[in-house]
C-alpha cells in the first residue's frame, strides 16, 4: 500500500497551477456492501468500573460497518484537485466512550487533525506507523492536541492506556474521496470526464478496485462488495 501511495503522491505533485478549474464534470456514486464474513457487533470490554482508567459500559468497535469504508480515486487530472470541494472545519479524531470517533478518518495530505479527549478519564494518542510517528502523551478531558499529516499512506492510531482503542487515518494525495453512510451509499465530488481507478478501502476487508469511466456530465453508478 505504501508504494501505491508514493506513486499517487508523485502524480499529485505534477499538478498544474492552482487556478485550474473543472469545466465539465461527472459524478461517481454507488453502494458499498460489506460481506457478513467481515461484520461483527460491538462487544463489551468488561472493564472494572472502579478503575480510574476505565469507563463502565465501554464497548469495543463493531467490525464491518459501511461507514468505515473510504472510497477514492487513485489519481486526478493535473491541476484539478484545487477545484474539488472540501470542508472548512478541522477534522477531529476524538477520544469518546473509550473509543476513537470516528474509527476511520480519511484526510488529504497536509491536513492537520485535532485529537480532543471527551472522556472523564485520561487517554493517550500515539502511532508507530512509518507514514507518521507521534506520541501525544496522556491528557485529560477537555484537552486536545493536533497532528499534521504530510505524507500519503495509512496511519494506525492507538491509546497506550486502553489496548482496545484503535483508529485509522488514511492520508490521501488529493480531496477526491468519500465515506459511505450507514446504508453504504456514497457520492464522490465532481470529476472531469475520463477513466479513473476507483479504490474502496476498509480496515476489516480486502481492498477493492474498479475501473470507472466518468462522463462529461451526469452520473455513473456502481455497487462494490467487499
Amino acid at each position: 500500500m505504501e508504494r501505491m501511495f508514493a506513486r499517487m503522491a508523485l502524480l499529485a505533485l505534477a499538478a498544474a497551477p492552482i487556478g485550474a478549474r473543472v469545466t465539465t464534470a461527472g459524478v461517481i456514486r454507488g453502494i458499498v456492501h460489506v460481506s457478513s464474513a467481515h461484520v461483527s457487533a460491538p462487544s463489551a470490554l468488561h472493564a472494572y468500573p472502579g478503575h480510574a482508567n476505565a469507563l463502565p459500559g465501554a464497548a469495543a468497535d463493531p467490525r464491518g460497518a459501511p461507514t468505515d469504508a473510504v472510497v477514492y480515486v487513485e489519481s486526478l487530472p493535473a491541476g484539478t484537485d484545487a477545484a474539488v470541494p472540501r470542508g472548512t472545519a478541522m477534522p477531529q479524531l476524538a477520544q469518546k466512550g473509550q473509543r476513537f470517533v470516528p474509527r476511520v478518518l480519511p484526510v488529504a495530505v497536509g491536513t492537520t487533525v485535532d485529537f480532543p479527549n471527551m472522556d472523564p478519564i485520561f487517554h493517550n494518542v500515539f502511532s508507530l506507523s512509518p507514514v507518521k510517528r507521534f506520541d501525544l502523551g496522556r491528557y485529560p478531558r477537555g484537552h486536545s492536541k493536533r497532528v499534521t499529516f504530510a505524507t500519503p499512506g495509512l496511519v494506525n492510531v492507538f491509546c497506550d492506556i486502553h489496548s482496545s482503542m484503535a483508529a485509522y487515518v488514511l492520508v490521501l494525495p488529493h480531496h477526491a474521496f468519500a465515506q459511505p453512510d450507514s446504508d453504504g451509499a456514497f457520492t464522490l465530488p465532481d470529476l472531469p470526464s475520463g477513466r479513473y481507478v476507483l479504490h474502496v478501502w476498509h480496515p476489516d476487508a480486502p481492498e477493492a478496485t474498479r475501473s470507472v469511466d466518468v462522463p462529461a456530465a451526469g452520473d455513473v453508478s456502481l455497487e462494490v462488495t467487499l
